[in-house]
């Protein structure tokens, strides 16, 4: 990638190599950034879903870095369109998802940067497991209308990083299965529910909310895991 501190305050499409596969990003550096934020989408989404876009926005506007990738290649994604069978294949997104995190966090101006995971559907499961793998590498995670239930009680129990929980108050169905999750995880853990809002917080001011609580949660523990390195 050549990247160079320099480049903060610029926005760069990147080419992350995955296996076999080559997914595209979109970086995105405020100058003087103290965190990266690495973005897992739902299914039948990808890099380009406005709702991560608008988060990502308000994340980059609090001083964090932001890596909005797809977790499907071109190929993968037309398939998945007609056959559904890449969307819930969480082995598959998490290996993406661990791939990209080894990748960016070998680049230079990234090997000290704490890393945020947002997850939203599918993607959070993804983020969540391979938060638990990468261990301390992963200085936080917040899931918006996500299933975390597909990360399993094991995966759940030992997840150390700090995990905010996001679902929407007429999101019924999920709401129980994140409620079920939050009692599984020992971690540093908070479930927020966003009143009235359903499954996509396309409602009046939702989304604004889930940015504003996900930047406070970045901003805290990214920080944190920022000052102890210096420490």
């Amino acid at each position: 990638m050549g990247m160079t501190l320099q480049q903060e305050g610029a926005q760069l499409e990147v080419r992350i190599p995955c296996g076999t596969a080559g997914l595209y990003g979109d970086l995105a550096l405020p100058v003087g950034f103290f965190g990266l934020v690495l973005f897992a989408h739902g299914s039948g989404s990808g890099r380009h879903s406005a709702r991560n876009r608008q988060v990502a926005q308000v994340l980059q506007n609090a001083g964090i870095g932001t890596l909005l990738f797809d977790l499907l290649t071109a190929t993968e994604e037309q398939t998945d369109v007609h056959t559904g069978e890449h969307r819930f294949n969480i082995a598959l997104l998490t290996q993406r998802m661990q791939d990209t995190t080894l990748w960016i966090t070998a680049q230079d101006p990234f090997k000290d940067v704490p890393i945020g995971y947002f997850g939203a559907s599918t993607g959070s499961a993804a983020a969540l497991i391979s938060a638990a793998r990468l261990g301390d590498r992963v200085a936080a995670v917040v899931s918006r209308g996500g299933r975390p239930d597909l990360a399993g009680p094991v995966v759940l129990a030992n997840l150390m990083a700090p995990t905010l929980l996001i679902v929407g108050g007429a999101d019924h169905g999920v709401i129980e299965l994140n409620e079920e999750a939050y009692q599984l995880m020992r971690c540093e853990k908070q479930l927020t529910v966003v009143p009235h809002a359903t499954h996509l917080f396309e409602e009046s001011g939702a989304l604004e909310q889930v940015s504003a609580l996900a930047a406070d949660w970045f901003k805290r523990y990214l920080h944190k895991a920022d000052t102890s390195k210096e420490a």
